[in-house]
């Protein structure tokens, strides 16, 4: 019956139900009640089916042609509004229960930005105000923040809504960040100063990177690793004076990590206002309206030629020595922490991923 809704909980009764109601008891027609209200059969149908809302027109002549106070129409005219709104909200939170499923609710916790509970319905509640969407139904949009190409088979609901969720977390992270006005001329005259971090601890490099970051106009975040997002890091616009640079710290190696910045680095000197610039897993596929592919590569044989300059690194690959003093007298020479050196020759397959040579990486402890 569509002039009442329910939900097995709470059931809401459209205004129309009770003008049925009180036609059956007189018994009066439809087409009679028409004439009384001099509005058209078609309308009191429409009424009484619950697919016309009453107006302050119809509720004073039905109070005159049913004989009934005004009142009494307002009435459950309100109820059922009120009713009506809830069913729909619980149905809606059910159906976010089910996207939120995909969704580890640790990870937000962790961050500090919703509230330690295990309630579903709360957590959804929570999620929705963190991320700032009404439904999560909102994450399972393919093309809301992170687009993936239509041909590729191994991506389904739970990376985009969580490569979704994951990119959104970094932009309300980065929005309330303070940093000064964009100065990409002072990023840029700090990229040795930043690649000389790379021999450092964590603990040291960290607050001056973000203190660099700060003065460049960029807004620095380092979040966790969301299962199943996917994504590595994050370049966004925020207006024309601040730039997000997200990073994913999953990759704690020195190797990764510093590859990762100076690739992220390039996409912020690219200036590709109006879109975001998402770096994933080599194994999604991500759409955009910009040639990706262009910026991606650019971006990688940036932060390969800042880390590795190929002039040092070519001379080096000539002597076909790859021994552990050998690449550490190279990193010496050049004033870069082996394991990046190791990472490269890894990636370029000179040596193999399962080297010893791995005990020249360096693992970070590092956090947001």
């Amino acid at each position: 019956m569509s002039n009442l809704i329910e939900n097995g909980r709470l059931i809401a009764f459209h205004p129309g139900y009770y003008v049925k109601e009180y036609l059956e008891h007189q018994n009066m027609t439809q087409a009679e009640l028409a004439k009384r209200l001099q509005i058209s059969e078609k309308d009191v149908s429409k009424l009484v089916n619950g697919k016309k809302n009453l107006d302050e027109k119809l509720i004073d002549n039905l109070a005159i042609a049913l004989g009934t106070s005004r009142e009494s129409w307002e009435n459950l005219d309100k109820k059922y509004k009120i009713v009506k709104r809830q069913i729909e909200e619980e149905n809606k939170i059910e159906r976010d229960k089910l996207i939120q499923k995909n969704m580890d609710y640790s990870f937000w916790k962790k961050l500090g930005v919703v509230k330690d509970t295990k309630d579903a319905s709360e957590q959804v509640k929570e999620l929705r105000k963190f991320l700032k969407i009404v439904s999560l139904e909102v994450l399972k949009t393919d093309n809301f923040l992170v687009q993936y190409k239509t041909a590729v088979k191994n991506i389904d609901d739970k990376n985009i809504i969580n490569a979704n969720a994951w990119v959104q977390t970094a932009l309300n992270i980065g929005n309330v960040k303070i940093v000064e006005s964009i100065d990409l001329n002072y990023l840029k005259s700090k990229l040795p100063d930043i690649r000389n971090m790379t021999v450092k601890d964590p603990q040291i490099f960290l607050p001056e990177l973000r203190r660099i970051f700060e003065k460049s106009g960029v807004a620095f975040v380092l979040l966790p690793n969301l299962k199943n997002s996917g994504i590595n890091g994050a370049v966004k616009w925020l207006g024309d004076d601040k730039v997000l640079l997200a990073m994913n710290n999953r990759r704690k190696y020195a190797d990764t990590f510093w590859f990762a910045l100076f690739h992220e680095i390039k996409h912020v000197f690219q200036q590709k206002k109006g879109h975001i610039i998402i770096s994933g897993d080599n194994e999604s596929v991500l759409d955009s309206k910009i040639d990706m592919l262009r910026l991606e590569n650019e971006a990688d044989n940036f932060a390969q030629e800042i880390l590795i300059p190929s002039e040092e690194y070519n001379s080096f690959l000539k002597k076909e020595d790859f021994s552990f003093d050998s690449i550490e007298e190279f990193s010496r020479k050049i004033n870069i922490q082996p394991g990046i050196v190791v990472g490269r020759l890894q990636r370029d397959k000179y040596v193999d991923y399962g080297s010893s040579l791995n005990k020249l990486k360096v693992k970070y402890i590092i956090s947001r």
